[in-house]
């Protein structure tokens, strides 16, 4: 594991599902997430031993710049905690009490300082049984491979086998390997604990023209095996496999193949756009439930369904908006556990065919990004079923030969700059604490990562999309502050955004204590019959609250204005008398004034 990786063997991570231009974007939520995960396509025995999450434990995406203290205080209010990190997409592994974590996930997904949260679903290899009398490898000319050879081999192109292991003394894959990684125990314990792992390596890129065996679609190509997985049944965690796909894009994987169901787990996602930015294209099996799981479009990972030697879906492929196209996977020749060959089935080899075009693809022209090699893969399908994309074979089944062909022709430069837009927060607003900052990014190819700056300084680098940053606005001084943001592609082409300047308020005006008593006056008014009049005027800096009138200490009458009338009753009074006017402010300042009056 690089230093930057903190992960531990259990610890997991989620999934966002994204869209093209030519499908709309749409986050899965964590209910549907759940739902998918129970529904989704697994093995033959899926429905009756539906697949679980970790107890105990949540994956959660924070934006860029959230320090770990505040995290804390996040979790704290749920009774969770941070228990390990995939530094490279910013994923944190969450502890939770248990049975508390479809709510804790739920709670926390709301947060404005959280991206995502979600559950560390348990997925299963996508493999059904084997067909042991199909002993032809049928796809490989169906997909016109063999025409695409004479161009492209995949050599020095290394495609990461995302699996149970792989077998390193097969003959035709022992020659091929690569260092490799267990991201579930953080060691080089590559071996196939299964056995679908070295089926799958074998259909993208067994050892051609070697005199043995069978022959993979990248013959030439590299095999790196990352085990995402101990148990013996093959089922795996989103964590671990996110965890594994972002080892692979550091030690240098062009291509990654997943034939598990992955494509509705967000921490898969931000993983394949880590090694989407870093140049490489992940592919990933459709599932076997014969379902629509209803997962949106991933503009991070290719989605594969299977077709058969007709060219028509297979019975047990699933389908729906989010597959991008169709591959041979029923009865597919290739390598086993222990040196041996088998035919096989599932989108679980649906998925290492395309992965193996790929390869060829990016052999053929090195310089070709990411988004240009699925543009192509897609361009150059073969359509089937209704005319252009469809639920069954997204844009058709693919075609090596035209892929490769066109791939060659294709000249990737590209000097158009992302565009880049501060969304969030609002010119002249007054922003406090801990303030959440959203950035709107979009490329021609794609956006490879997003700089925050506040007044001219860095404040955090965000990698993954929707770009979003917290930022402690106590760092800074109060008063007028400027944020810009910068995005960049992979082509290195920089897109600055139009300047935000906010109000930082996080130190209140200082109290003005007022000490200014009011000052208020008595004007006889003369008298009417039995009765004398005066006038009390009062006035205040701030504001006068009380006046009162008194004679000889005897309250008189009130008045909560700065203005009274008293009427004094002097019938058969003789002698001196003390009449006394009382102001009173908020603060409770006060004035008295006197005069004498003689009867």
């Amino acid at each position: 594991m690089t230093n930057n990786t903190s992960f531990h063997a259990n610890h997991a991570v989620s999934a966002t599902a994204s869209v093209n231009a030519r499908r709309t974007f749409n986050q899965l939520s964590l209910a549907s997430a759940v739902a998918l995960a129970l529904t989704a396509g697994y093995a033959a025995d899926a429905l009756a031993n539906p697949p679980v999450w970790a107890e105990g434990r949540i994956l959660l995406q924070t934006k860029a710049g959230l320090s770990d203290a505040e995290l804390d205080k996040v979790l704290k209010s749920q009774n969770a905690k941070a228990i390990g990190r995939i530094h490279q997409i910013n994923l944190h592994i969450i502890q939770v009490p248990p049975q508390a974590e479809e709510a804790v996930a739920r709670a926390l997904a709301h947060n404005p300082n959280v991206k995502f949260a979600e559950l560390d679903m348990q997925v299963e290899a996508e493999q059904i049984p084997n067909d042991p009398n199909y002993a032809s490898a049928w796809h490989l000319p169906k997909i016109q491979a063999p025409t695409a050879w004479d161009s492209s081999q995949g050599s020095n192109i290394t495609i990461a086998i995302l699996d149970t292991g792989v077998d390193a003394n097969h003959p035709d894959l022992a020659v091929k390997l690569v260092a490799g990684w267990n991201s579930v125990s953080n060691t080089t314990d590559t071996a196939d604990i299964q056995g679908h792992g070295t089926k799958v390596a074998g259909t993208a890129a067994a050892t051609t023209n070697n005199s043995i065996g069978v022959a993979g679609v990248a013959g030439a190509a590299r095999i790196m095996p990352i085990r995402i997985t101990n148990d013996p049944s093959g089922y795996a965690y989103w964590s671990d496999i996110a965890n594994g796909l972002a080892w692979a894009a550091d030690h240098g994987a062009q291509v990654a193949n997943i034939s598990y169901e992955a494509t509705g787990s967000s921490s898969i996602a931000s993983a394949a756009q880590y090694l989407q930015n870093k140049g490489g294209v992940t592919v990933v099996a459709a599932g076997n439930s014969s379902t629509n799981p209803g997962y949106s479009d991933s503009p991070y990972m290719i989605s594969v369904s299977a077709t058969d030697s007709s060219d028509a879906k297979a019975s047990w492929s699933n389908y729906g908006y989010f597959v991008d196209v169709a591959a041979p996977g029923v009865s597919i020749w290739t390598t086993t556990n222990g040196g041996g060959y088998s035919a096989v089935s599932g989108t679980s080899f649906a998925s290492p065919v395309t992965a193996g075009v790929v390869a060829l693809m990016k052999a053929a022209n090195p310089g070709l990004s990411p988004s240009s090699l699925e543009d192509i893969l897609k361009n150059t399908a073969d359509d089937l079923g209704s005319a252009g994309w469809d639920t069954y074979y997204g844009y058709g089944r693919v075609n090596a030969a035209s892929a490769v062909q066109t791939a060659m022709q294709t000249q990737n430069i590209d000097s158009q700059a992302p565009n880049v837009s501060i969304t969030s927060p609002a010119s002249s607003s007054t922003v406090t604490g801990v303030a959440a900052v959203d950035v709107s990014a979009s490329d021609n190819v794609a956006v490879t990562r997003v700089t925050l700056f506040i007044n001219g300084q860095q404040i955090a680098e965000d990698t993954t999309s929707p770009f979003g940053f917290s930022w402690d606005t106590t760092q800074v001084a109060d008063g007028s502050a400027t944020l810009v943001a910068y995005g960049y592609d992979a082509a290195g082409n920089q897109g600055l955004s139009s300047g935000v300047t906010v109000t930082v308020g996080n130190v209140p005006e200082p109290k003005v204590v007022d000490i200014t008593p009011p000052t208020v006056s008595i004007q006889n008014a003369g008298t009417h019959g039995k009765n004398m009049t005066f006038q009390i005027n009062a006035s205040d800096n701030v504001g006068v609250t009380l006046t009162s009138c008194f004679v000889n200490g005897q309250l008189l009458a009130t008045s909560s204005t700065d203005s009274l009338s008293c009427n004094w009753n002097i019938n058969k009074l003789k002698g001196n008398y003390t009449l006394s006017a009382t102001a009173k402010d908020a603060a409770g300042n006060q004035s008295t004034t006197s005069i004498l009056v003689e009867l």
